[in-house]
């Protein structure tokens, strides 16, 4: 069915392709599909389902589809779907609103909610979006904290996103200073596409020669004239003409890049014919390095220690001299067409999601009062999962800077090199992000969460208070750009986290002992010491119930049982005293190794109680000991954490132990056991302490009560051992080295070897003293 849909779709396409639209734009349809994932509720953001989908260049229109589908039949009520939209990097959302880390920057992504009940839908339209890499991400609500056991029956909700797009491919290209005659309807907006150049300081579109076809209407063609992308944080720049012409103007635009140009006309009925050109200014342009390349080869050399590095950008002026001590010396003056210093920097990988950016002639870098310095900083793909930061120092020699600043932008797509007290950190079609330092603040910090893939631009200038800069005329700064994959590394109370959606790499925080927001820094449901002391104290010391439950099995002779005991007991209270968040934590081996043999002995604790519970022979029991120890073992090792690993060797147990109980019982024509007393005093007790441990394990645990109702669950589980236990029978024959061993005030031992008893004579021996 689905193969037969997309046919028609594709057979739809081909058409759109052949006919056309218009005569002058042809447009073609493009579809993609995402699989259908499980939704979880929002506790971080691992519990986020991200999809990613690439728009065309000229797509006209796009519209996603989204699908919620609930994956049971019984009631779970209803519930709000959280989707996110950003363009160009995955979205930073804040669904729980936590504060933020100190200068960490974000912008809001689009959200939208979707009530769901059992399947619901919903689209989601853009004109002219961006082209590249669109984002969706979709979450349940906030995590109510409850803990659910994997594999029991819940409630689930499967998100879906499609995407549509309706793409131009022959859009006419506005040449520099070319004029083009165009015609626009109310329907059938005029589409055009220009190439900015890079060092681009300023654009202009002008619209002449208007007319309708109409005398009384040539005065006033009323055209709408948009430019850029539709990218939702950033809008286009929209210009409304009412008379025959009129022009759009773009300061900073964006930098190498194809600019959508669309002309709309709000008559109705009638088609507007209109003249259109466009122009670019190049007004700040680096001096050429020519094609040799030995001064980047001899910079290089000088950094052989850095591997797998490439050096990017243009030096507009010969390098600053460096001292001794590290600091640049003053800068030699520019030429009189140069406008502006541009810094080559080196970037290396250095590992998953960590980038780090050095300027070539050192880490210190001049900044004067005449003319910007200018540093670029191209980001790939693949470090939009991690964190931008920009580090800004004032080298400490600087003492004649007095009550000037240096102001600087950091900003993507274009630089902003006009700056001074009344220029914003601004382009025309983006945003930028201002940072300032001076003698009385010499380091400023921002970071920027999942940045997006272009190049960014870092420009400085020195800003003086009066006309004249004094002796501070030429300081030295230290920029320091990197891409790290969390925020900090998370801080203290949080563990960075590397996660990934199909091709797609991207960090978070998992945050402990309460703490929680995008770095781990909000503390406003933190855990004090002494909580999380107790909270230790009491998972462990709770494992002390089984020492009961050893004593009676030693007792009775049930050493093999006595032994799982002992292991689950230290198993237990040393992961449980390593998984804990926070300070209280003591771990005497690895993790993974410390909850591997927790849930290993806890579940041979169950099997090996119920079979002794049976009363099998010696034989049957040690081989279903062995055979279950060996199945429980494979079954942890490929899912600890599933229900049936719990509730499969406990129903085996329990059918085999019924199975013996009812042969007993027609064998002696009486219910086994055999006594009230049994049944009433140890029996019933013993399985309503189970009950009701295994009642808390699977629905009453919740993040918030899980350090005592998870201590009950050790108590519950010890105590109804010594219940459960049987009796040591009278008859009952020990097997090897196991026979003559009796629990008494003197120990005595008489092992047995291939079927012999080994005797201890108690007669004397006599010496002769001569």
């Amino acid at each position: 069915m689905e193969a037969c849909f997309l046919r028609l779709l594709l057979f739809f396409a081909l058409r759109t392709w052949t006919l056309g639209d218009d005569g002058q734009v042809t447009f073609v349809s493009e579809l993609s599909s995402k699989p259908a994932q499980k939704l979880s509720k929002y506790g971080w953001y691992a519990n986020v389902r991200l999809q990613r989908f690439h728009i065309p260049e000229e797509t006209a229109i796009a519209r996603w589809l989204f699908s919620v589908k609930k994956g049971h039949s019984f009631h779970c009520g209803q519930h709000n779907v959280s989707i996110h939209l950003r363009w160009g990097a995955p979205p930073v959302i804040n669904p729980t609103e936590t504060v933020f880390p100190n200068a960490t920057l974000w912008v809001p992504s689009l959200s939208l909610t979707l009530p769901v009940t059992s399947q619901s839908s919903t689209t989601f339209n853009l004109s002219d979006p961006a082209p590249g890499d669109w984002f969706v991400a979709a979450h349940l609500p906030e995590d109510d904290g409850r803990i659910e056991q994997k594999g029991f029956p819940s409630c689930s909700y499967y998100f879906q996103p499609q995407l549509s797009v309706r793409r131009a491919v022959d859009t006419p290209v506005l040449q520099q200073g070319t004029f083009l005659t165009q015609t626009a309807a109310p329907d059938r907006p005029a589409r055009l596409k220009l190439f900015v150049p890079e060092f681009a300081s300023s654009l202009s579109v002008s619209v002449a020669e208007c007319s309708s076809g109409e005398a009384s209407e040539s005065v006033n063609c009323s055209l709408l004239l948009r430019l850029g992308s539709a990218s939702l944080q950033h809008s286009q720049a929209t210009v409304n003409c009412l008379g025959i012409s009129c022009s759009a103007s773009l300061s900073n635009p964006p930098w190498d890049t194809w600019l959508r140009v669309v002309v709309e006309s709000s008559h109705v009925n009638r088609t507007v014919t209109f003249r259109i050109v466009s122009n670019y200014t190049v007004g700040c342009k680096p001096k050429s390095v020519g094609l040799t390349a030995d001064d980047d080869i001899t910079r290089l050399l000088g950094k052989s220690s850095i591997s797998n590095s490439t050096s990017a950008g243009n030096s507009s002026a010969p390098p600053a001299s460096v001292t001794s001590n590290g600091s640049a010396a003053l800068i030699p003056q520019l030429s009189a067409s140069a406008c502006v210093w541009s810094i080559p920097v080196l970037y290396e990988e250095l590992d998953v999601l960590s980038l780090r950016f050095t300027p070539v002639n050192g880490s210190n870098i001049s900044v004067t009062d005449t003319h910007p310095t200018l540093l670029t900083y191209p980001l790939p793909t693949q470090a939009t999962g991690g964190t931008l930061n920009l580090q800004l120092t004032l080298n400490s020699t600087n003492a004649t800077l007095g009550n000037n600043r240096i102001v600087g932008c950091f900003s993507p797509w274009t630089p902003v090199l006009k700056l001074n007290h009344s220029e914003p950190c601004h382009s025309a079609l983006f945003g930028g992000n201002g940072v300032g330092i001076n003698v009385s603040v010499p380091k400023a910090v921002v970071r920027l969460p999942f940045p997006q893939s272009t190049t960014w631009y870092l420009t400085l200038q020195l800003v003086c208070n009066s006309s004249n800069c004094g002796n501070s005329s030429v300081v030295s700064v230290v920029p320091e750009v990197s891409v790290s994959a969390c925020v900090e590394d998370c801080g203290p109370y949080g563990e960075c986290r590397l996660l990934r959606s199909y091709t797609d790499l991207y960090a978070a925080c998992v945050c402990t002992a309460g703490w929680k927001g995008w770095g781990c820094t909000d503390g406003s449901t933190a855990q004090s010491y002494s909580r999380q002391l107790t909270a230790t104290m009491l998972l462990t010391l709770s494992n002390l119930f089984f020492l009961p439950a050893i004593v009676v099995a030693i007792r009775r002779s049930y050493i093999t049982e006595a032994f799982v005991y002992l292991f689950t007991m230290f198993f237990s209270t040393f992961y449980h005293a390593c998984d804990q968040p926070g300070a209280a934590v003591l771990c005497i081996m690895d993790y993974d190794a410390l909850q591997y043999c927790d849930f290993l002995g806890s579940i041979c604790s169950i099997w090996v109680t119920i079979l002794c519970m049976a009363r099998l022979g010696d034989t049957a029991k040690c081989t279903l000991f062995l055979l279950g120890a060996l199945l429980i073992a494979m079954s942890m090792q490929l899912d600890r954490k599933g229900l049936w690993n719990l509730l499969g060797p406990i129903l085996c147990a329990i059918l085999f132990m019924v199975i013996s109980w009812v042969y007993r019982g027609v064998r002696r024509r009486h219910c086994y056991p055999p006594s009230w007393q049994r049944w009433v005093f140890y029996l019933m007790p013993g399985a309503l302490c189970a009950l009701v441990g295994v009642c808390l394990y699977i629905f009453a645990e919740t993040e918030s009560n899980y350090y005592y109702t998870h201590s009950l669950w050790h108590i519950l589980v010890a105590s109804c051992v010594v219940f459960l236990l049987p009796p040591k029978e009278k008859d009952r024959k020990a097997l090897g080295w196991s026979q003559g061993f009796s629990w008494s005030w003197k120990w005595s031992w008489r092992p047995r070897v291939c079927g012999y008893t080994l005797c201890e004579s108690s007669k004397d021996e006599l010496y002769t003293v001569t």
